[in-house]
């Protein structure tokens, strides 16, 4: 990976430099590849965001960017060049790089022209500002990155205070689960913790805390949700929600279904309970 920028005595951040790449075997290349694996986004702290749009969405959220990659074809007149110039003068390093470099990179056959390498932002559960009447989302073990990737952006088109990942869940910073926010990754804070720290935080939580569940009785448009802050708490695809986390709840709920189907996909139970939560506001 692109050493990281050196500091002048003064604070300030040096230029990042500009390379030509055209090998998939170029050590930095390889260093970006493996950032494909968990493992290595563990170990550096460093993830992908492919596209122009995810790559400028991040930058305007001020997320620290290490390395962008550019296509050699790309229109460098235009905003790819100014992102360019922001990433170097950021003091990150920029590659230009061919097409054959990029779909090593994305693992398409058809990348995009511009690929991001950024640093990972995790929040703090304990910090969240729910406000006088916030809603935050705890998913517990979610597995699907397409799943976690739709209720980011719901969450975010909602106004929802943050997303809390409890448990083993998928990690929010795999490149799926990034294209799959849309960019909402770089907006909505994203809190991970063990089901026993949620449920430390859980004792000292003065709002409601609602869960789904299939065995509920109580429709989920009942409870008043209005005037106070909510933690909506949604259970695993498979499993639903643990017993210990479905006994932590003030309140479990059942979305009514009329059909044959016994469930509803995650992410589509989860946007049903942030827009009733949030209906008042979304009203005003």
């Amino acid at each position: 990976m692109a050493d990281r920028p050196e500091r002048h005595d003064r604070g300030t951040v040096a230029p990042g430099r500009v390379k030509e790449v055209t090998s998939v075997s170029n050590p930095i290349v390889k260093d970006i590849r493996g950032l494909a694996l968990k493992k290595n986004r563990d170990e550096t702290g460093l993830f992908l965001a492919e596209g122009l749009k995810l790559v400028l969405d991040a930058l305007d959220a001020g997320w620290r960017i290490r390395t962008l990659v550019i296509s050699k074809a790309a229109d460098t007149d235009g905003l790819v060049g100014r992102v360019a110039a922001r990433t170097v003068a950021a003091g990150a390093d920029v590659l230009e790089a061919n097409n054959k470099v990029l779909e090593a990179i994305t693992r398409r056959d058809n990348p995009q022209n511009v690929v991001g390498v950024f640093e990972k932002r995790f929040a703090s559960l304990g910090r969240l500002d729910f406000g006088a009447d916030g809603v935050v989302v705890a998913l517990d073990r979610v597995r699907d990155p397409g799943n976690l990737g739709t209720i980011l952006r719901t969450a975010d088109a909602v106004g929802a205070k943050g997303v809390v990942l409890v448990g083993e869940t998928v990690d929010p910073f795999s490149m799926e689960t990034v294209r799959a926010t849309m960019g909402s990754i770089f907006s909505v804070p994203v809190a991970k913790v063990s089901e026993d720290a949620f449920l430390d935080w859980r004792k000292g939580f003065k709002g409601l805390v609602a869960g789904t569940h299939m065995k509920a009785s109580e429709d989920y448009r009942a409870p008043a949700y209005a005037g106070r802050p909510v933690c909506l708490l949604m259970g695993n695809e498979q499993a639903g929600l643990t017993d210990r986390l479905a006994d932590s709840c003030d309140t479990l709920l059942r979305i009514p279904q009329a059909g044959r189907a016994d469930s509803l996909n995650l992410a589509v139970a989860t946007a049903l309970m942030l827009f009733e939560a949030r209906r008042k506001a979304l009203t005003l």
